[in-house]
């Protein structure tokens, strides 16, 4: 993915979650890594 649209997450999960936003990310990346889906996982990493 794209570093503009990683960054385009990240405010607006910010903006949805404050504070609590890179722990969302954080969760998101084990949930899709735990599901086996590495791509999605390094998304979310990414973001966080």
């Amino acid at each position: 993915m794209e570093v503009a649209k990683i960054a385009e997450y990240a405010r607006s999960l910010y903006n949805a979650h404050g504070d609590r936003a890179e722990a969302e990310a954080a969760q998101k990346a084990k949930q899709y890594q735990d599901e086996g889906n590495d791509t999605e996982a390094k998304t979310w990493r990414s973001v966080r």
